[in-house]
C-alpha cells in the first residue's frame, strides 16, 4: 500500500512538433519504491486544505499546477531541456473532502507521513504538489530518521504557531523544530506578519529570517544567506508557500498581501537554492485555483516547479 491513486497521464498543448512541452515527458510513475530512482524528480499531489488558516481552495492546486505545468516549455536557457520527470499520482486520503478523512490534523499528518516516508526511502526526488503548508509537517519529519535535515522556507510567514487544540497551516515549522528539524531559514518573510514572540522562537531555536525586502536588494545574497543557515546539514529540504509573492503576482492564496517577491526574484531564488546538492525534496503550497485571478497563481506555482526541476538535472539536446 503506497497511499497513492493512480498516476495520471499527462500531454501537451501546442500543435508545433518542435515545442517540447512537460505535458510531453511527464511519465506516469506506476511502481515508486522500484523505478522512482530513475527520475530526476517525481510530483506527487496532496490535495488537502482543511487546516489552512484563512481562505480554502489549495485542495485544488495539485490539479491545477499540473495543468499549467503540461503547458509549459521544457527548456531552460541555462540548463536547457529538463531531465527525466514522472508523476506517482495523489495522496489519496485528500482526493475527498468528506466523512472519509481523519479526525484531526494531526491524523492526517501522521498518514501523510507514511506516504512521504514511503517516497523519500524509494531514493526519489519528491515534488509535493499542495495543498495546505500544515502538510510541510509529514513531508519532511521522515527525513529525521536519514541524517541531518534543515528547511528553507520561502513564506511570508514564520508558521512556527503553537498546535494548541490541532496542528494548521500556521504550526508545520514549530512542529518539526520540536521533533528535531537542525536547522531553519524563512526567506521572504513580511513585516507585520508575525509576532515578535515567534521571531523569538525562531531565533532561540537558532533560524534565519531573511526579509522580502532583503530579498529584493540582493537575490543571491540572500540565497547566501540562507544556505549559511543550514551549516552542516546533510540534508535540505525546500519549501515555497506561494503567499511570498507580492499579492499582486499571487492573490490565489488564502492570505495574499502587499510587499511580497516579485515572480523574477522567487524564480532566481529558487534555482539558486535548488542548485545545492543536498536540496532531497521540494513543495509548493498555497495555491488556491478558486481565488486566483487570470490564473496567475498557478502560473507562477508551475514555473516555479519547473526552474526548480530544470536545477535537478538536464538532458543533452540531440
Amino acid at each position: 500500500m503506497t497511499g497513492l491513486t493512480s498516476a495520471p497521464s499527462w500531454s501537451g498543448t501546442s500543435s508545433d512538433p518542435n515545442d517540447e512541452q512537460f505535458g510531453d515527458v511527464v511519465e506516469p510513475v506506476e511502481n515508486v519504491r522500484g523505478d522512482g530512482h530513475e527520475y530526476d524528480a517525481v510530483l506527487v499531489g496532496e490535495p488537502f486544505d482543511r487546516a489552512v488558516i484563512g481562505r480554502k481552495g489549495a485542495a485544488q492546486g495539485p490539479h491545477g499546477i499540473r495543468e499549467a505545468l503540461a503547458g509549459l516549455k521544457t527548456h531552460h536557457f541555462d540548463a536547457g531541456p529538463v531531465g527525466r520527470i514522472g508523476d506517482a499520482g495523489d495522496a489519496f486520503v485528500a482526493v475527498d473532502s468528506g466523512d472519509d478523512l481523519p479526525e484531526s490534523v494531526r491524523d492526517l499528518q501522521d498518514h501523510l507521513r507514511t506516504v512521504a516516508g514511503y517516497l523519500h526511502d524509494a531514493r526519489t526526488f519528491p515534488v509535493f504538489l499542495g495543498g495546505d503548508n500544515s502538510l510541510t509537517y509529514p513531508n519532511v519529519v521522515p527525513l529525521l530518521d536519514q541524517g541531518s535535515v534543515g528547511v528553507v522556507n520561502l513564506d511570508a510567514h514564520l508558521d512556527v504557531r503553537e498546535p494548541r487544540d490541532d496542528a494548521s497551516s500556521g504550526t508545520p515549522y514549530r512542529q518539526l523544530l520540536d521533533a528535531g528539524l537542525d536547522a531553519y531559514a524563512c526567506v521572504g518573510a513580511r513585516h507585520f506578519e508575525t509576532s515578535t514572540r515567534y521571531h523569538d522562537y525562531v531565533r532561540e531555536h537558532g533560524g534565519d529570517v531573511v526579509t522580502s525586502e532583503e530579498v529584493g536588494e540582493d537575490v543571491v545574497a540572500a540565497a547566501d544567506r540562507a544556505l549559511d543557515a543550514m551549516d552542516d546539514v546533510e540534508q535540505v529540504y525546500l519549501s515555497l508557500d506561494c503567499d511570498v509573492l507580492d499579492a499582486t503576482a499571487a492573490p490565489g492564496v488564502s492570505a495574499p498581501t502587499p510587499g511580497g517577491l516579485s515572480t523574477r526574484e522567487c524564480f532566481r531564488l529558487l534555482r539558486l537554492l535548488a542548485s545545492d546538492p543536498r536540496v532531497v525534496g521540494f513543495e509548493v503550497v498555497e495555491c488556491a485555483p478558486p481565488l486566483d485571478s487570470g490564473g496567475v497563481t498557478v502560473a507562477a506555482a508551475a514555473r516555479a516547479v519547473a526552474h526548480v526541476l530544470s536545477a535537478r538535472g538536464a538532458r543533452a539536446e540531440p
